[in-house]
């Protein structure tokens, strides 16, 4: 797996971006203000009428719910249980009315999105785990992607990897049985008169019926294999929206340094390219798909650079895990351990496949 490169600047970057406003809110850090105020700045008289409960910060009523950033990225401070309240974005937000902009100002839709209970969902548990751990919040970020990857990800692509190999190996069934159709369809066209087109749509037709027979009958239709992406991408954006809500209150984003979204970058490159080089032709919608992905790939590097640096490196531990989760279950040992159907495609020494076919693939060329 890649190695994971931070140096002290990017941890500092990171101490800005997590910086908590749980000090404001009474959790027991210390008292000497050595990081900004979240929210707006304000004196420290109407910041001690608000911990008084007689007037929050921003003007608005004490019983607001706060924002409770993590701690910064030194030696992990717990914090308090009952502190974790699922308002975190509150003090994010403006105003409504003319002086806010309301719904359409600054923050507009991010607001409807960020302030949604699966956002929460992960703000809460972000804090559990640092609770539970006491690391600092470089090493949180780092392992609660690891614990839902393999937790979550890891067994729905076993899954996945089970439905495209029960379609891979009907594929000689469904090679024989449209050889069978179409000699029956033009036999039957002649006796019907049908022309060429007719006869066309009336095979397609009926390959269509007998190929979803064969899916139901080996409970593997190829939406199924989608169920990882429908999971991996929301559990993504909200554990990154989590991951903003906390950081953006001291307005520290982007990595200077460009380490991580360059890592990111080259990462999830790769890992599309060891898609690329399957011995299975990919088709011409598959062909655009791994393009298409191509490009987003690219197009992370400068996203990730601007964005706070949290959510970088929780993108990048997203795509080592993944890297890594790729690599193992190509193991035929893993793979076997599993009960994933063996296929033609399968290969005995596969990270030695891998390893020939990229430098085959980009060393090699004429």
């Amino acid at each position: 797996m890649p190695y994971l490169y931070l140096n002290i600047s990017d941890l500092r970057m990171l101490g800005r971006c997590l910086v908590p406003a749980a000090r404001r809110c009474g959790l027991g850090l210390p008292p000497h203000p050595p990081w900004r105020r979240v929210c707006q700045h304000t004196s420290p008289a109407s910041d001690s009428r608000a911990r008084q409960g007689r007037v929050h910060p921003a003007g608005r009523p004490a019983s607001t719910a706060p924002s409770l950033a993590p701690p910064f990225l030194g030696p992990g401070l717990p914090v308090h249980s009952q502190s974790r309240a699922l308002g975190t974005a509150a003090c994010l937000r403006a105003p409504s009315g003319p002086a806010g902009g309301g719904s359409g100002g600054l923050l507009g839709w991010y607001e409807s999105v960020a302030d949604t209970a699966p956002v929460h969902l992960a703000e809460s548990l972000l804090l559990s785990l640092q609770e539970a751990t006491g690391l600092p919040w470089w090493a949180n970020i780092v392992c609660a992607t690891v614990l839902l990857r393999t937790a979550v990800t890891l067994p729905l692509a076993v899954y996945q990897m089970h439905i495209i190999a029960k379609v891979e190996k009907l594929q000689s069934e469904i090679d024989k049985l449209a050889k069978q159709l179409r000699y029956e369809v033009s036999v039957y066209g002649k006796q019907k008169g049908w022309s060429e087109k007719v006869a066309k749509f009336h095979f397609r037709k009926n390959l269509r019926r007998i190929i979803s027979g064969l899916y139901v009958r080996d409970n593997c239709h190829p939406f199924k294999a989608s169920l990882l992406i429908w999971i991996q991408i929301p559990m993504w954006v909200f554990v990154s929206l989590a991951l903003r809500n906390f950081s953006i209150p001291t307005a520290s984003f982007g990595d200077s340094t460009w380490i991580i979204p360059i890592s990111l970058g080259v990462l999830n490159l790769l890992i599309v390219e060891m898609f690329a080089i399957r011995k299975i032709e990919l088709s011409r919608f598959q062909k655009y798909v791994t393009n298409f992905i191509r490009a987003v790939s690219v197009a992370m590097i400068p996203i990730a650079a601007t964005v706070p640096s949290s959510m970088a490196l929780y993108w990048l531990s997203s795509s080592c895990v993944g890297l890594a989760h790729n690599l193992l279950l190509r193991s035929p040992t893993l793979r076997q351990a599993f009960r994933i159907p063996s296929t033609k495609s399968d290969s005995d020494t596969p990270y030695q496949d891998i390893a020939t076919a990229l430098y085959t693939k980009y060393f090699l060329k004429k």
